[in-house]
């Protein structure tokens, strides 16, 4: 299991509005950098998202995994993978700090993929996954 790692990105929007665009899982082929596709399986009384299976473009294949979601708006969005043929666990997390009127975004990610992936690769790609989808959800969000 690798360690994982986070990164944080201030972002010009109150915090639910950020979480808002985290939370709309259904969009994120749209603005998150190597989705190829998701399709929400479960939603809440409030539509949502609290079960999704995700298709992404991974470094040496298409990696295809199922997260169940848990929020706490407009502070957390936290997920987790149900193992599968592709990610043995992943974990991650979206914490949303507001300060006047811009909030600090920190994305908390760790992967153990179902098939081996050098140490010093493994690393790059949690680095490269956290960065595109923090950049890709500033972007999102301010554009707006």
């Amino acid at each position: 299991m690798t360690k994982g790692m986070y990164e944080s990105i201030e972002i010009a929007a109150a915090a639910d509005e950020v979480y808002a665009v985290a939370a709309d899982v259904d969009a994120y082929p749209e603005w998150a950098k190597g989705v190829k596709s998701v399709e929400v399986l479960e939603r809440a009384d409030d539509g949502t998202p609290m079960r999704a299976s995700f298709v992404i473009d991974g470094f040496v294949k298409e990696i295809g995994y199922t997260l169940t979601y848990t929020h706490e708006a407009p502070t957390r969005l936290a997920w987790e993978a149900e193992p599968g043929t592709d990610v043995k666990q992943l974990t991650g997390s979206y914490d949303f700090v507001e300060k006047d009127g811009r909030t600090t975004v920190t994305y908390a990610l760790r992967v153990e993929p179902n098939f081996p992936v050098p140490g010093f690769a493994m690393r790059q790609g949690e680095k490269q996954i956290v960065g595109a989808a923090l950049r890709g959800l500033k972007k999102r969000v301010e554009r707006k």
